[in-house]
């Protein structure tokens, strides 16, 4: 997508494209003679604190001119493990609107771009569980679906878990939950837990507890 836009759309709150690393096989030098997509006229259609929707005339890096209708997050998300010592997690039950249906999932939120993401996650921990921790990792950053929307992740893993009041804002009814990770993970591959930032997040620990990146003690109670 390019950088300029019409009038009708402000400037991005951050460059994506800078946030992207190619992985090993591919290289800053094919990168940069790939043909990308340019946007010639925009327009903003709908707009709230959270997101902009946003009509282009574009060309394809085909050359071909295309339509594109596409979703901007004015926030980043950002969502927690939170792994007790003893391997449980807790878990954060709620309705979520967009399909009617009750969703378990990890601490989540969203952290603005010029706040610093790790700061939104310990935020969005608090708020939802009442839980701090002493020790933070980070685990992952992806995009959570960028044929339509320019939003993306970090997670982190929180270890060192202290307990203390949950924040909820008007809109939540929140249920706590605190599960074996056994059972979690479980629960992601049979798909009863859907919810794309858990899933990823789930994972990843499981990868980092097969390969070594966790104390063995630890996994010995979570696995």
């Amino acid at each position: 997508m390019s950088d300029t836009f019409s009038n009708d759309i402000p400037p991005r709150e951050v460059s994506h494209r800078k946030e992207h690393s190619l992985p090993p096989w591919d290289s800053p030098e094919n990168d940069a003679k790939r043909p990308r997509w340019q946007s010639l006229t925009g327009r903003m259609v709908y707009q709230t604190p959270w997101i902009s929707i946003e009509s282009h005339e574009t060309l394809a890096p085909t050359g071909k001119p295309a339509h594109y209708g596409f979703v901007h997050f004015r926030n980043r998300a950002v969502g927690v493990v939170p792994l007790h010592d003893d391997g449980t997690v807790t878990l954060v039950g709620q309705m979520r609107f967009a399909f009617d249906a009750y969703s378990w999932e990890i601490p989540e939120g969203g952290a603005h771009f010029d706040e610093d993401p790790i700061e939104g996650a310990q935020r969005e921990l608090r708020e939802e569980t009442g839980l701090d921790a002493a020790q933070w990792t980070e685990i992952l950053r992806y995009d959570l679906s960028n044929s339509v929307t320019d939003e993306t992740a970090i997670l982190y893993l929180a270890t060192g878990l202290s307990e203390g009041e949950t924040e909820w804002d008007d809109t939540e009814n929140l249920e706590i939950a605190r599960v074996a990770f056994k059972d979690v993970l479980e629960a992601v591959i049979k798909g009863q837990i859907r919810d794309s930032l858990t899933v990823a997040a789930v994972l990843r620990v499981y990868h980092m507890a097969v390969t070594g990146a966790l104390d063995a003690a630890l996994v010995a109670k979570m696995l």
